[in-house]
């Protein structure tokens, strides 16, 4: 028989056993959560878009031969310019619902390959440029449950193909650069006026000899210019006037950011004052790869990237770049903003550039970084799945990233080490397993239609024990998101006027909307309530 004392040691090395399991269970929810959605969408998602229903529109290029899903109805699409079918019964788009995993096969007409886009004030998806047939094409997409892709094979004054797109205070989209195009122009085009396209020298100075200037990173600042980062230099446009007004230092490292040497950038969220004072805007920019590293990988040498970001107050009299490293060293990464005030960089690779066979080495960890005091990054859990060039991650309304995409291959390949990805998973970050009380949002009063700096209040229920002076209210613009860059993302944090409670686990809030147009260009938002690091799934609002 055992003695007391051995009982004990015996209960106690149980506990300790157990003790140990619950922290290692708890340490793996505290880096997020990998589900697979759906092992094949038919497409590999190369671009992908947030609907204000909830839709995920997606696609790759009418040009890699036959897809994994076919059109519906015995449906072709007849182009004797396409460089694979002539006539073509597959789908290169397609609509995913996140909430059932269903998918709707849609029809693009022109090659939609390396293309833009943004959603309109409207909520409608304008997507524009691409290759061969679509270099010049402006299409649409409005956001209903039959409808399909409208083209104007001619919305374009030149042609894009790697260009990228940001929605103006105006609600007009700017596009800027591509192959060969050192200029922008507006879209879409309903006066004579609109078919002008302006000059950008800064375009051509920033141009190596395998571009790296390329899918340029626009963000629009908060006194209405556009900032423009290409290669390892950046620029204030004042668009209106067709003139530069500022030139920042070149961002230290020698790095270059921009495809192929693809590096990701954000704006970091905006705080907004109820005295309506207007706040700095600091860009966000990480990973990329020395400016030959595409070159060296048609030799069979992947150089190791960056593992560097830089931040910038670009607004600031005198701005200057703020060094930080990531854990690991990135190229293809992308950055999302989470509701949380955070930023979410996930997918890429360690080694080689963007490109047809350019890569080596996934890097399967996402990592989130704080910006705010004390900024840290962190490690997630990794994927199973490697996500290398045209890949892309989009944040979706219940506070998910939907990941999908990856086709290093010139057309579908599916028996090479780094095949063609049709398949979606989500991951979930850490905010969704914490075990605290999640807000839902109840009601928007006076409506989900919002002026300019308008007081409205949100009604939200909250379970258990809560400090309500934890609770903020974010504001999430839609993106596109291709080549490791989501266009117009912008996150904003709005100004409290105060906070109540209506019954029980029943609260309201009162915010105030951003002020002007510069702050948040007009259309769609996802509103979330963020209590205590843990968000609420986002609900629509349009500000006009």
């Amino acid at each position: 028989m055992r003695t007391a004392m051995e009982a004990r040691a015996a209960v106690f090395l149980l506990f300790t056993v157990f003790s140990f399991s619950v922290l290692a269970q708890n340490d793996q929810n505290n880096k997020g959560k990998w589900k697979l959605l759906k092992r094949s969408i038919g497409i590999s998602a190369m671009h992908m878009a947030l609907l204000p229903n909830d839709r995920v529109i997606t696609f790759d290029r009418t040009d890699f031969g036959p897809s994994n899903i076919t059109l519906p109805g015995g449906r072709c699409r007849k182009d004797s310019r396409d460089e694979a079918l002539k006539k073509d019964c597959y789908a290169h788009s397609v609509e995913f619902n996140p909430a059932n995993r269903n998918v709707r096969p849609l029809t693009v007409l022109t090659d939609t390959w390396c293309s833009s886009g943004a959603l309109s004030k409207d909520g409608v998806l304008v997507q524009s440029g691409g290759y061969n047939d679509g270099e010049r094409s402006v299409r649409f997409f409005k956001p209903c449950g039959d409808c399909d892709w409208e083209e104007n094979p001619n919305g374009l004054v030149s042609r894009r193909w790697y260009a990228s797109n940001q929605i103006l205070p105006n609600g007009k989209i700017i596009v800027v650069g591509g192959s060969m195009q050192f200029s922008y122009e507006f879209i879409p085009k309903s006066l004579k006026s609109d078919y002008t396209e302006y000059q950008l020298p800064f375009l051509k100075e920033t141009k190596d000899p395998v571009d790296n200037n390329l899918y340029p990173f626009l963000h629009l600042s908060t006194d209405g210019n556009l900032f423009i980062f290409a290669n390892k230099r950046a620029i204030l446009l004042d668009y209106v006037k067709n003139r530069v007004i500022k030139n920042y230092p070149e961002m230290p490292g020698g790095v270059s950011r921009n495809y192929p040497s693809t590096g990701s950038s954000v704006l970091l969220p905006l705080r907004l004052m109820s005295t309506g004072e207007t706040p700095d805007a600091e860009v966000f920019i990480c990973g990329g790869a020395p400016s030959d590293s595409n070159n060296k990988t048609k030799l069979g040498i992947y150089v190791p990237a960056s593992k560097t970001c830089g931040r910038l107050i670009i607004t600031a009299a005198n701005p200057k770049w703020e060094m930080e490293e990531m854990p690991m060293n990135r190229v293809m990464g992308d950055m999302i903003l989470l509701p949380t005030e955070e930023v979410l960089i996930i997918n890429g690779a360690a080694r080689g550039t963007a490109g047809w066979g350019a890569s080596r080495g996934p890097v399967l960890n996402p990592v989130v970084y704080r910006p705010n005091a004390p900024r840290s990054f962190q490690v997630m859990n990794p994927s199973m799945i490697p996500r290398l060039y045209h890949s892309t991650a989009h944040l979706i309304p219940d506070g998910r990233i939907l990941v999908g995409g990856s086709n290093p291959n010139i057309n579908y390949n599916f028996t090479v080490p780094y095949p063609t990805e049709l398949s979606l998973e989500s991951f979930s970050p850490p905010y969704l397993s914490s075990g605290k009380s999640r807000p839902k949002i109840s009601w928007v009063k006076p409506g989900t239609e919002i002026a300019y700096n308008q007081k409205f209040s949100l009604g939200f229920e909250l379970k258990g024990k809560k400090d309500i002076k934890k609770i903020c209210v974010t504001m999430s613009a839609p993106t596109f998101t291709t080549h490791s860059f989501s266009m117009n993302q912008r996150l904003l944090v709005l100004a409290v006027q105060g906070m109540r409670q209506i019954s029980g686990e029943s609260y309201a809030v009162d915010v105030y909307a951003p002020a002007t147009n510069f702050l948040a260009p007009p259309g769609y938002y996802l509103l979330f309530v963020v209590h205590g690091g843990v968000p609420s799934r986002g609900s629509w609002v349009r500000i006009n």
